[in-house]
């Protein structure tokens, strides 16, 4: 129950941090549209974005979480803080250093991360300018994963699963606030951006200082825990970051697409990604130092109990969820974007890249509850193996579907790969011993299936029922929307509960507790 409680709370906040984040999106598209603004600030957004989840939240929290645990089991609090503190002071010099750099070459990194933009020079000098001005945003967010990861180990982890709500309010205020004074809107994301970086870093420094964990800044100094840590770091900051890769290849190769393409593939992603950000991150932020713990005290079975149980959880929610997404992602897409700058062709692109993105949508989750198995046992080593195989084959399917399928086939390349990579890493923990599927889990993954067709049905004729309502005004469009989620979710809930998916007692000890 302690791994769900902390699911219950990671995912809580995460979910209304997903709503900000809607709200956010919403007003992006009616302020930028899926024009040349709006490409060169979505690359923009994804270098500093790419790099954060590459090395801060996930290589350095991959790497620092299990010698922390270890450390504080073992030496106690003021030996964990003095670890905590030696890996401040290295992030923060390699992070000054990184962002000094980034800002002298950022045209020559433009070039790698959208080659395509050369060719307008309008669109690759904006996007060089939002890029020089969001970048730093890396600096304090790592940081912030820093603290939050420290948090995290001592099972506080409320305060970090906030931190997004804080940059989805900051990125909202910022775009009416500061767009009449810069010009334009892409110029108020991008400080907007950068505002929201320092938010979130006083955020977690506020809080680790209130749980008796205010981190000093030291000179950086070399020890055998600073070591150990570069040692899990460096391989991890690849294994960690394969669907990022991906993700980037993605931005790299759509490009070359005529403009909207950038676009297209992310506002279909920000829909693929609720489900991902609400279940995956929660489920491996609580995941990691649940297992972590276990594995420093020797207790093997308790933590592949872990696992299991939060791979039932995920099936639970990420099947409904991608039987959702392929059956109705238009009028998803439609509904929410459908508005502005934003016209119906565009919510058509992006409505055929999200039905893409969702069929690895369950492989997206379900990677995030194997990766810890390999982290928590202080191996950063193997995902980096099978991180090159995924880079590469994301990239020759990309290659190969892009002429026939445009952004599309990136899109399901993208999906693909997950596939692969969830495949690859249960493999090799099953070959190692360290993950066994029991029998409760092969007993309720077929159930959850069956639950998930039959909503998939539901959805499918209802979709259908409600087609005129979409041409009778935002009201009643919204409304069909309302109606559809109401109708799955009831379908699914009644299914799971007839076919013993789940149980209504194991939810009410959740809410006791």
């Amino acid at each position: 129950m302690s791994l769900y409680r902390a699911i219950a709370t990671v995912g809580g906040l995460t979910m209304v941090s997903r709503v900000f984040g809607f709200a956010r999106d919403l007003m992006i598209a009616r302020y930028l549209g899926a024009g040349i603004q709006a490409d060169a600030f979505f690359v923009a957004l994804r270098l500093p974005n790419f790099f954060r989840s590459l090395f801060a939240e996930g290589a350095f929290t991959a790497g620092f979480l299990p010698l922390y645990s270890e450390t504080l089991n073992k030496g106690g609090k003021e030996a964990a803080k003095a670890f905590a503190e030696g890996a401040l002071a290295w992030l923060l010099v390699a992070l000054l250093l990184f962002t000094l750099a980034a800002q002298i070459f950022m045209p020559l990194v433009m070039l790698g991360l959208a080659p395509g933009f050369q060719d307008e020079p309008q669109r690759f000098t904006l996007a060089v300018e939002y890029t020089r001005i969001t970048f730093p945003y890396l600096l304090f967010i790592s940081i912030a994963a820093l603290y939050g990861a420290v948090l995290n180990g001592l099972g506080r982890f409320a305060a970090f699963a906030a931190t997004p709500i804080l940059l989805n309010l900051t990125m909202l205020l910022a775009l009416p606030l500061l767009t009449p004074l810069l010009g334009s809107a892409g110029s108020a994301l991008a400080w907007g951006t950068l505002a929201a970086g320092l938010v979130q870093f006083l955020w977690l420094a506020f809080w680790s200082g209130k749980s008796g964990f205010s981190l000093r800044l030291r000179w950086p100094r070399r020890s055998a825990l600073t070591l150990r840590l570069f040692k899990l770091v460096l391989p991890a900051a690849i294994g960690a970051g394969a669907t990022q890769v991906n993700l980037v290849i993605g931005v790299i190769l759509a490009s070359l697409l005529p403009a909207g393409a950038v676009s297209y593939l992310f506002y279909a992603d920000r829909i693929n990604q609720l489900t991902v950000g609400v279940v995956g991150v929660a489920i491996s932020t609580a995941l990691l130092p649940l297992l972590s713990r276990h594995i420093a005290r020797g207790e093997q079975q308790e933590a592949m109990a872990q696992q299991n149980r939060a791979q039932e959880f995920a099936l639970l929610l990420a099947l409904p969820a991608m039987v959702a997404l392929l059956v109705v992602p238009y009028p998803i897409i439609s509904v929410l974007f459908e508005r502005g700058a934003f016209d119906g062709a565009a919510a058509r692109a992006t409505a055929d890249a999200l039905f893409a993105y969702s069929i690895g949508l369950p492989a997206y989750i379900l990677s995030r509850t194997l990766t810890p198995g390999f982290h928590a046992r202080q191996d950063t080593a193997t995902p980096v193996r099978i991180a090159f195989a995924i880079i590469a084959f994301n990239l020759v399917v990309s290659v190969a579907l892009m002429p026939v399928l445009g952004h599309v086939g990136l899109a399901l390349a993208t999906a693909l790969a997950a596939w692969l990579n969830t495949v690859l890493l249960a493999w090799l923990l099953l070959r190692r011993g360290h993950w066994q599927a029991d029998h409760r889990l092969r007993s309720r993954a077929w159930r959850i299936l069956v639950a998930a067709l039959a909503m998939g049905l539901a959805l499918w004729g209802l979709n259908r029922g409600l087609t005129p309502w979409y041409g009778w005004g935002e009201a009643w469009r919204i409304a069909a929307l309302a109606l559809l989620v109401a109708g799955g979710f009831c379908v699914y809930l009644g299914a799971a509960l007839a076919l013993g998916a789940t149980r209504p007692a194991e939810w009410r000890s959740l809410a006791r507790r």
